[in-house]
């Protein structure tokens, strides 16, 4: 996959595999996937993983133009509105990527419906919308992986929806990148009353995936910036900021998934994510556009060329391996994920200019 058609022969390839996982999964969610019989890890509702197995179906129904795909599509994003009230900042991941790129009417439904919950939901003493219980653990909390997705959800909610989108991701910026002199930023913090907020053990400082995740949601904010509310100079500041810290111009094309245990497990997804929130910086103006567009695809290419399996191989094709669910549980360290895939096929499109980076 190294030739002039590279990105459009590895996207084929990806969505091949979306129908292998569905013929596998059927009525389940995908998780993640052994590296050697491609066998999936399930779940019944989705988690908050989901919204990214609709979004993969919804790709390979665009570009197939099936109706018979458009309606497994259509009926797993149908699958999601459990989640619309549940409390959890991941709703963003789950009803954003799971409706953005399309669905018609109802699709669009679950998404205001969504949008209007996540509102309701922010709490304006703490800044944010919290983490929530329903994925277990802490309410009061403040992660990473809680911004994005529900940063464009929250910005569809009308005038006050965007004051909070807003709210919700310069209060994590406060959080994980403080005043921008920690080694890397901080990914978690747990609110407690009387002393305020506290950084979490876990994920630790150096989580490459949750470094990705706060340039994806910064980007997807500076796409929107049109009014003040957005403060865009520190929206650049910060993205700037992620950047050098993340290393996500120079260092590895793909990322340990933990930055101080270089020898440790990779993370191939991390690398997805940073790539498409370096497209989305592309379509800024400005003399780095071409710099960012530039190193996504050389990630873009290394992915395929290095991680995906091929077709014709003895395990299924199109799974982007090598991407790591949790290294410090040990949890599926090697395996594809399914944020991993749909990421990668997200970028692929946008490459091949299949996808508006602006409306997803």
């Amino acid at each position: 996959m190294s030739g002039p058609g590279w990105a459009e022969a590895a996207s084929d390839v990806v969505l091949q595999g979306v129908g292998e996982t569905a013929r596998q999964v059927g009525d389940r969610f995908p998780l993640y996937a052994d590296p050697v019989e491609g066998r999936w890890t399930t779940t019944g509702r989705g988690s908050w993983t989901g919204g990214f197995w609709a979004g993969l179906l919804r790709l390979r129904a665009l570009r197939t133009g099936d109706p018979a795909d458009r309606a497994v599509a259509d009926a797993c994003t149908a699958r999601l509105a459990p989640w619309a009230e549940a409390d959890t900042a991941t709703r963003g991941l789950i009803l954003w990527y799971g409706t953005a790129l399309g669905g018609g009417a109802e699709a669009g439904l679950l998404r205001e419906r969504s949008a209007r919950s996540a509102l309701a939901a922010f709490d304006r003493r703490l800044g944010l919308v919290p983490w929530g219980a329903a994925l277990g653990g802490p309410r009061s909390r403040a992660r990473a992986d809680g911004v994005p997705g529900l940063v464009p959800l929250l910005a569809t909610a009308g005038a006050d929806g965007e004051a909070a989108a807003a709210g919700h991701l310069h209060r994590h910026l406060d959080l994980c990148l403080g005043d921008g002199t920690s080694e890397r930023p901080l990914p978690a913090w747990e609110f407690a009353e009387g002393s305020g907020w506290r950084a979490c053990p876990e994920p630790e400082p150096g989580w490459t995936r949750g470094e990705a995740w706060l340039l994806l949601a910064v980007a997807d904010a500076l796409l929107r910036a049109g009014s003040a509310v957005w403060r865009p100079e520190r929206l650049y500041g910060a993205a700037e900021l992620l950047l050098t810290k993340g290393e996500f111009l120079r260092g590895p094309l793909v990322p340990p998934a933990r930055a101080h245990h270089p020898d440790g497990p990779l993370d191939t997804s991390a690398a997805a994510i940073g790539a498409v929130a370096l497209l989305k910086l592309a379509l800024l103006p400005g003399p780095a556009a071409t710099a960012y567009r530039g190193r996504a695809e050389d990630v873009l290419r290394h992915l395929t060329r290095t991680h995906l399996a091929p077709p014709g191989a003895a395990h299924p094709a199109g799974l982007l391996r090598d991407g790591c669910y949790d290294a410090a549980s040990g949890t599926a360290v090697r395996h594809a994920l399914v944020w991993g895939d749909f990421f990668l096929a997200l970028g692929l499109g946008a490459l091949l200019g299949r996808v508006d980076l602006r409306q997803v």
